[in-house]
């Protein structure tokens, strides 16, 4: 079992940045994958940035490319997702997760069976 707990969510105004954090209790497995998704209201989840412990890529989504940034501690089993020029539509839960989905599934909720609780993100005109 993993445990993976969020912070650093809050309320910030459009334009504003805000660093998210995600502390997993162990690394599943040294391939496993590390994501972020969000949640808005009424929405489906969506995949926001994940990367693989064993490689330097990291991938976004289209809606979030050159604004966030994802990156890791592996001594602390920690994921960071920077978000800059935030936009009202990113406003959401978001949530951290890991896996071990092959790399065509590196987008889809599905394949990743560790979920922490979520933290809200709130982005005001």
């Amino acid at each position: 079992q993993v445990h993976l707990v969020e912070s650093g969510g809050g309320l910030v105004q459009a334009g504003d940045s805000l660093r998210l954090t995600c502390t997993a209790s162990a690394r599943t497995n040294r391939d496993a994958a590390m994501a972020w998704f969000r949640q808005a209201p009424g929405k489906e989840r969506e995949f926001v940035a994940a990367f693989r412990w064993t490689t330097d890529n990291t991938y976004y989504a289209d809606s979030v490319k050159g604004r966030f940034t994802v990156s890791r501690d592996s001594a602390k089993n920690t994921m960071y997702l920077q978000m800059n020029s935030l936009k009202l539509e990113d406003t959401a839960v978001y949530y951290c997760a890991t896996g071990r989905p092959i790399l065509s599934a590196l987008r889809l909720s599905s394949a990743y069976y560790y979920w922490g609780q979520g933290t809200q993100v709130t982005v005001s005109s």
